[in-house]
């Protein structure tokens, strides 16, 4: 008899309990590749030269459920309307892939496709800067299905601060817990990936409902502003809710951390904005990586940060999300959306009991969201939706 490898094993782990990912950004990658036209990004079809992801590798990977981020930059003058366009775009991704995406609002919407062999299609907006500071506007994404907010992206908001910006409010400004407020009303999920250190205590501290990190790995791990220090990890039990870990090379391995500083640095000293993409840009970055090769994350470093999230916040307060089509570059191992059996059967080899991972990969997203459903039906007994504006709560 041929034994059965942990390959196979996290593959039957996740054919009854699927990987729900927190963060993709195909709908970003969609708009700036093809502005939306679904013909030319076909991902009924092999899109591994273009995109992370595409139906047959979500299969492959034993993806049940994504939240589809309906991202725009925060420098956007009309983010409110570009968010609507990924609204659509998600809306239109759904509609043309019926036997595979099924549109999901609710925990119970999570559970019946994952017992039609379907693939739970929810959305979280990726910034506040998508409400244009109108709790009207909030509850408007609510209504179109949106059901998690990052507070912040890589800029503050004018009510929140972000990890990767100065100081701005110091945390949450009374608008902002008003935010935080009207998310738990409404039964959206507070999510704190991208938040500053000081954001993500008052968030705590604000919300009745538990919050979740849609894509953040360990500081503890790899000291980088994005991911979530250990005192925030040690109150997730309490709170309720979960961090779910992150792939992106320069949040999980220290080395690339250190060598995206060096590199940043060097476009800057040759005139360049570190994000540049221009010929002129890209030649020069090209110089600095043969003279110094970028450092390579693997499936093991991912796990790395399982391990120590699962011993800081304990393993009923964790999950995946892995940031797919919003990142240049991936680890090792997980280099798509067919790459989660790997760090499965990593965690297996690793002791990590089936009973564990059935809560990292489904059940803990899914508790989740049932107890902000829950706590939304209780305050919405209660309390009416909230008029409050940003000049009548912070002058």
């Amino acid at each position: 008899m041929t034994a059965v490898g942990p390959l196979e094993t996290a593959r039957e782990l996740l054919r009854e309990f699927p990987v729900v990912d927190g963060h993709n950004d195909l709908p970003w990658a969609l708009r700036e590749q093809v502005r939306y036209d679904l013909d030319a990004r076909d991902i009924a079809t092999d899109q591994s030269a273009h995109l992370h992801t595409d139906l047959a590798r979500l299969r492959a990977g034993g993806v049940g459920a994504q939240y589809w981020s309906v991202y725009v930059r925060s420098d956007l003058p009309d983010a409110v309307p570009a968010t609507l366009e990924q609204i659509d775009c998600v809306r239109q991704l759904i509609a043309r892939y019926p036997q595979t995406l099924a549109p999901a609002l609710t925990a119970a919407d999570m559970e019946a496709a994952r017992s039609q062999g379907r693939i739970a299609s929810l959305m979280g907006a990726e910034g506040g800067h998508s409400i244009a500071n109108s709790l009207a506007t909030l509850r408007a994404l609510y209504a179109l299905g949106v059901r998690y907010m990052t507070l912040t992206h890589n800029d503050n908001v004018d009510w929140a601060d972000s990890a990767t910006d100065e100081p701005g409010v110091g945390g949450l400004s009374a608008f902002g817990r008003a935010v935080v407020g009207e998310m738990n009303r409404e039964g959206m999920l507070v999510d704190l990936s991208h938040v500053a250190a000081t954001t993500m205590r008052d968030a705590l501290d604000a919300s009745e409902a538990p919050v979740i990190f849609s894509h953040s790995s360990s500081r503890a791990v790899c000291d980088h502003p994005r991911n979530v220090p250990d005192d925030v990890l040690e109150r997730l039990p309490s709170n309720g809710g979960m961090a779910m870990v992150t792939f992106v090379p320069k949040f999980v391995l220290q080395a690339a951390v250190d060598w995206t500083a060096a590199a940043d640095e060097n476009m800057r000293e040759h005139g360049f904005h570190h994000l540049a993409t221009t010929p002129e840009a890209m030649k020069v970055h090209r110089a600095f990586e043969e003279r110094t090769p970028r450092p390579v994350a693997t499936v093991s470093t991912v796990a790395d940060h399982l391990d120590h999230m699962r011993e800081v916040a304990g393993v009923d307060h964790i999950g995946i999300g892995g940031d797919y089509d919003g990142t240049a570059f991936t680890p090792d191992g997980l280099s798509d959306v067919a790459g989660y059996p790997n760090l499965i059967a990593e965690l297996l080899a690793r002791g990590w009991s089936k009973p564990d991972l059935a809560k990292l990969t489904w059940q803990n997203a899914v508790r989740v969201l049932s107890a902000a459903e829950d706590v939304a039906r209780g305050l919405q007994a209660t309390r009416a939706p909230s008029n409050a504006t940003i000049e009548s709560l912070d002058g």
